[in-house]
């Protein structure tokens, strides 16, 4: 019998008494009307810690997450680069202190392995606290994941086609971007949303002349992750979203610091990132566009020490792509969604003037065109499998197959 069903045969019963009571004139009437009004006191009570154990339960509530992805790639031309990846796996845990706090943390583990001698790697990709100001506004401080683009804060292997994440949104926005710092989190009227906030930065210090990896990425070579950041230089950013229309999305962000971190020897260069980004989801169609451009300014000086390496810093990159995708077919817990994606960018489309012989030449634009179909599986599990033709580095075509997982 539950609480609230013992109260009401408790007042019922008291109703009853009471009247049979007067009807028969008892004497101590009074006596059993105030005995009956103490129990049912005494059962109100009971609900009311009833409530407040479960609503304390509910609050000190701790949730599991996770999620991973494997891939397996087959090269056209050059078939001894095929390989097999367990990409990332990822573990993570939500507490919630009370109605008002939480803690959100996710540790990742990529290349199935990480030791000295194996390119795996063990990081910590989100650890912060969140505190509810107000019904429309939350503060974070720790590490988390910066709002820019559509992939950054979304980067689950369930939230996005094909089995890589798109070339833009890791080569000119190196996600997943994290960072060190304090923001504030508005929903705002009439569908508006802002975050805005000040974080740790870029360490250009950090750039290898020698490694191609800085053509990958220019900002991904340079990031800190909050490993020992240097915190001399700290930058600001923010990010505004609309979503006043169903199945729309209209926003743009924007990073903006200083990379040389005060360091002897290493000039004051600017870095600027900012991106504009659509999403539009009427139907059964998912419809996607983005553009991004970062800048280092004043990179002349230092480059000039660079001279004679393969890599200098360039002083502008950008890319853009758009992507439709349907959802063709389902039964039961399956959805079938053919995509296609075409995205052009360049890691290295100018550099600063640091004389005649010297200056390295803007690489050529990239531009790639993805074809593939997800296959979720239930609401956590998607198989993937895309073809990607590249118009400059024709070795890189392949076919790629893919699994994930988000909870």
């Amino acid at each position: 019998m539950t609480t609230s069903t013992r109260i009401g045969l408790v007042a019922a019963a008291c109703l009853a008494l009471t009247s049979a009571a007067m009807a028969a004139e008892t004497p101590d009437l009074a006596t059993r009307v105030d005995q009956l009004s103490q129990e049912l006191a005494n059962v109100k009570a009971q609900l009311a810690d009833q409530n407040a154990a479960a609503a304390a339960a509910a609050d000190n509530s701790t949730v599991l997450t996770s999620y991973g992805e494997m891939a397996a790639r087959f090269y056209q031309k050059d078939t001894g680069r095929n390989n097999a990846d367990l990409t990332r796996f990822v573990l993570g845990f939500q507490h919630r202190f009370d109605p008002q706090t939480k803690l959100v943390t996710e540790i990742e583990v990529e290349h199935a392995v990480s030791s000295a001698s194996d390119s795996g790697e063990v990081a910590i990709e989100q650890a912060y606290i969140e505190r509810q100001l107000q019904a429309s506004w939350a503060l974070r401080a720790g590490l988390f994941v910066m709002p820019m683009g559509l992939l950054n804060e979304n980067h689950e292997p369930t939230a996005y086609y094909g089995v890589q994440r798109n070339f833009v949104e890791t080569a000119i926005i190196p996600t997943t971007w994290r960072e060190g710092g304090v923001q504030f989190v508005g929903d705002l009227d009439q569908g508006w949303t802002l975050q805005a906030g000040v974080s740790t930065g870029f360490d250009l210090s950090k750039w290898d002349a020698t490694n191609a990896v800085t053509v990958e990425s220019p900002l991904g070579a340079v990031h800190q992750e909050l490993s020992q950041a240097k915190s001399h230089d700290l930058g600001a950013f923010s990010a505004l979203n609309w979503r006043g229309m169903p199945g729309l999305q209209v926003g743009g962000a924007v990073f903006a610091g200083q990379g040389s971190q005060g360091q002897t020897g290493v000039p004051k260069m600017g870095v600027t990132l900012w991106d504009m980004h659509v999403r539009y989801t009427p139907g059964a169609w998912d419809l996607s566009a983005l553009y991004a451009q970062g800048r280092v300014s004043n990179t002349a000086r230092f480059n000039q020490t660079l001279v004679g390496h393969d890599y200098l810093i360039p002083s502008q990159f950008s890319g853009w792509y758009t992507q439709a995708a349907y959802k063709l077919w389902s039964r039961g817990d399956l959805t079938l969604s053919p995509f296609a994606r075409w995205e052009e960018f360049n890691t290295r489309e100018a550099y600063a003037d640091i004389g005649a012989g010297l200056t390295p030449s803007p690489a050529k634009r990239e531009r790639v065109i993805t074809v593939g179909a997800n296959l979720a599986v239930g609401s956590g599990v998607v198989v993937k499998a895309d073809v990607q033709r590249f118009k400059e580095n024709s070795n890189d075509n392949r076919l790629n197959l893919g699994l994930g997982w988000s909870f």
